[in-house]
Order: structure tokens, then sequence, then C-alpha cells
């Protein structure tokens, strides 16, 4: 295999490498990182590097791994004119994202009522692959929901009004059309609101390691001033939703690239001209999902804030329970990037990789504007997650992208035949985190040996200059679908 460090930690694959790479492919990694990476991911970026359009690199994260289409961790920009945009690049759960929660409690405050904690919030955040949801809109209240997203919400008096300015897009990506959604994905989406899903999707209750605080302007920026401070952490998307609008617009792209003329190495990178019909339809859908996703984590959130105010007798507001920030790791989005010195419009492809803008983008909220827009990594249930900041020098490398979270190792079959979820969760208590999950063999898929070690993932971006570290955050609760 040709693959090249051209800088520490930034390894390039030539277009030499594989016949009709239009660009080289680049992977972030650490040489262990990169030693360990899965050549089906070589395989895989290497692919997307040849699709119609595409500016500058293919580029995977160092949490990357095998996926559908696009690695996971995978990123790539098209342009508006004259590239494509692929659900592959994006993934069947539209808008997976993450969202932290801050209080104003420390470890010692919470310590005595952790169980108590996830009883009660395990019983109103529903979980699970069938899971429905405590808002039953109907038909038209959802249309608003894919329009309005996370607004929709807070409108209803589920949110705050600053959990707006702190998501990605204000919670709302604009270019919705509830026309392009098939009724199969309206049926599956409409019971679905406010619940957690299963898979790789959690609510996490952690603790601020705050006596290692490696980036205090940031910390102070984000409201981490308690020792040992407690936060919630919530990891989930736009459920079965999402997943049919990609399922239903696959098949539509399996005949666009036919009568487009697109050639690909994967059929699982089925795309069509951004621009085309095809390619204007499936981008309104995308959207509905993406904006049903913040509107589903807002609804957790305010669920969330409803259980610590049952277990502490206080209003969520005197909790201090503010949003440190909501941020998308499997959307495409309309940005502008400069390329060869010139601002060109690009829909970029985020799957399994998170939004880093640094302080120049007029996109990161005012409140954050002088550290950067916080990007969150989620670990293993295990292991440490970790509050990183955005960088501008993430801009000139991979259009202002960077890690979602740890990545995996192994299948999720893999982690079953090697771990017992009965056992896992006796070791995790013991451990003093507390587990609450809707299926053992579910909590076995995601054990900590599944997953890369968060510590050297997120290093590797820090070091590259794609995110900096804030906060590491050690798990005492966790909610498992």
């Amino acid at each position: 295999m040709q693959i090249k460090e051209i800088e520490e930690g930034i390894w390039e694959i030539p277009i030499t490498h594989k016949e009709g790479m239009i660009v080289p492919a680049r992977i972030i990694g650490s040489d262990k990182l990169i030693k360990e990476m899965d050549e089906g991911v070589i395989n895989q970026i290497t692919n997307v590097a040849t699709l119609p359009g595409i500016k500058k690199y293919a580029f995977c994260m160092p949490d990357g791994h095998w996926g559908y289409g696009f690695p996971i961790g995978g990123v790539a920009a098209f342009s508006t004119d004259v590239g494509v945009i692929s659900p592959g690049g994006i993934g069947f759960d539209i808008n997976c994202g993450v969202r932290l929660i801050k209080t104003n409690l420390s470890h010692k405050d919470v310590k005595p009522y952790v169980d108590k904690l996830m009883d009660v919030i395990f019983g109103l955040v529903p979980a699970g692959i069938g899971s429905k949801g405590f808002i039953k809109p109907n038909l038209k209240e959802f249309e608003q929901v894919m329009c309005q997203g996370a607004a929709w919400c807070v409108k209803k008096g589920h949110g705050w009004m600053g959990d707006l300015e702190r998501t990605e897009e204000n919670g709302c990506i604009e270019g919705a059309n509830p026309d392009k959604v098939s009724s199969k994905a309206f049926s599956r989406g409409l019971e679905q609101l406010g619940t957690l899903g299963s898979g790789n999707h959690y609510l996490e209750l952690q603790i601020a390691q705050t006596e290692k605080i490696y980036y205090p302007e940031a910390a102070e920026a984000f409201g981490i001033n308690i020792p040992n401070q407690v936060f919630v952490m919530v990891h989930c998307g736009s459920r079965g939703f999402g997943h049919q609008i990609a399922t239903d617009y696959l098949k539509t792209f399996g005949s666009a690239v036919v009568k487009y003329g697109i050639r690909t190495n994967d059929r699982e990178l089925a795309c069509a001209p951004f621009k085309s019909v095809e390619g204007q339809d499936y981008y309104q859908a995308m959207v509905c999902a993406a904006n049903m996703a913040f509107a589903n984590r807002q609804l957790i959130t305010h669920r969330i804030r409803e259980g610590f105010s049952v277990v502490f007798k206080k209003k969520p507001e005197d909790l201090g329970m503010d949003l440190i920030y909501d941020v998308a790791h499997n959307i495409a989005k309309i940005e502008k990037h400069r390329i060869d010195g010139k601002d060109e419009n690009l829909i970029v492809h985020r799957k399994g990789a998170t939004r880093s803008f640094g302080p120049s983008r007029p996109e990161v909220p005012q409140i954050y504007r002088s550290v950067g827009q916080p990007v969150i990594a989620g670990g293993s249930m295990e292991t440490s997650s970790y509050l990183l900041v955005g960088m501008d020098r993430a801009l000139e490398l991979t259009f202002g992208s960077s890690l979602h979270g740890a990545g995996r190792t192994m299948s999720r079959m893999q982690a079953k035949r090697k771990v017992r979820g009965t056992d896992l969760r006796q070791s995790m208590e013991q451990k003093g985190i507390s587990i609450r999950a809707v299926s053992m063999s579910g909590l076995a898929e995601e054990a900590g040996i599944a997953y890369k070690d968060i510590s050297e993932v997120v290093d590797i971006v820090e070091r590259v200059g794609l995110s900096r570290k804030v906060v590491q955050l050690k798990p005492i609760g966790n909610i498992k679908g």
C-alpha cells in the first residue's frame, strides 16, 4: 500500500494507489493507529476519492473504522455545482450526534443519589429498539418538527432559548421539505421523539476531571468551574425515521448512478449530482431527519432536567443545567470554505466525524467565539470521554472536521462472543459505574474492548491541530438501549 506520513499525524495515499482516484486520500493517526487500521478502511476512503466533484482530499479521522459506503470517520467535500451527494457518506442514522449538559453539582453532591437518578431517568427516557416517545405529534406537528427542529420543542415548553444558541445550526438546518419524505418514514418517526434508541446510543452521567484542565480559558467559557463537576452526555440521532429516509433514497440513487453515468467502485457509494432532482430531493429529506434528531435530543434533555429536579428537589435552572453544546456527526451540510484562495460553497459530508470550527468562523456561538466551537468525543462505557474545542487549523486541513469518538476495533457480533452482558454490568458496577440497560446482549456489544484507546485518538487530533482538549469526562452512570 502506498501511504506516507507527510507531516506528524497526517498520512497520505496518492492518486496512483487506485484507478479513478481524483484526489489523494488522507488519514489522521498516530503510528500505532495507522498500523492497526483495517484494510477495509483504506479501501473505502480511496473509493471516496473517486467520486465526482470531490475537493482537495478524502479524509479519515483517527477513530475511523469500516462502515457503509464511507468509513466511519470519513469526511469529504464536494462542489455544489458539479459534485455529488451520497447517503453512504452520511449514514443511516442521519444526524446521529452528541450533546453535553452541565450541572452545578459536584460528584460529592450526586454520589449518594446516582442509583436513584439512573432509575428516574431510565423511566423518563425510553430506550431500546421499539421504544416510543412521551410526545406523540400528529402529522402536521411532525412536519413542523422536520422544519423547525429543536425550536419546535422550545416553543412547546420542552427546552430553553439558550439551548438553541448552543446547538449546531441553532438546532435547525434550512431546506427541509416534508413532501420528499415517504409515508413509511413518517410512520416510523411519529412515535420516536424523545427516545434514546439502541446500538451505540447512550445517556451517560459523567464527572469532569477538573484537577487537570487542559485549556482553562475554554473551560471557563463553558462553565466548568466546580471540582469534579457533574455532566450528562447524550448520544443518539433520528432513529428509524432517518434510517428509512436513507433506505428509500439509496434505492433511488442506485438508478441515478446509471442515469448520470457515474462510476463508483462500490455500490454502497451510490450518489447523484447535488443539483439533480434526485440529489435535491434526498438533501431536503435528509434535512428533515437532521432536524428531527435535533428535536429528539432536545426532548431527551428536557426529560433529564425533569429527572434531576425530581431527585434533587430543585428547579433545573437552580441546578445550573445549561447545555454546553450539541454537535452532529452524521450529516452533509452546505458550508463555505476557502480553496486556492477563493471561497466556495461545498456540500461537506461528515460520517462519524464532528464539525470543529475555530474562533474565526461566524457559525461559532458568540458566547464561545473567543475559544471556538465545542467538540464532544464520546469514549466507551468503560472509559472516559472528552470535551474539546475546534481550531482554525482544522479549516485548512480537514474542512473544519475532527473525530467523533473512540472508534470501534471489532464488530458488535465479535464483542458479544468475547463478553457476557451480565459479567460486564457487574464489572462496571464494581468500578463505580451504575448501569441501566434494556438488553444484556446490547450491553455486551458496547464493551470497552470493542473500542480504540480514546486518549490516543484525542491526542493525535490535538497534535495535528484539529481540536484542542479542554477536559476529560469520567463515567459514573450509563443508560444503554
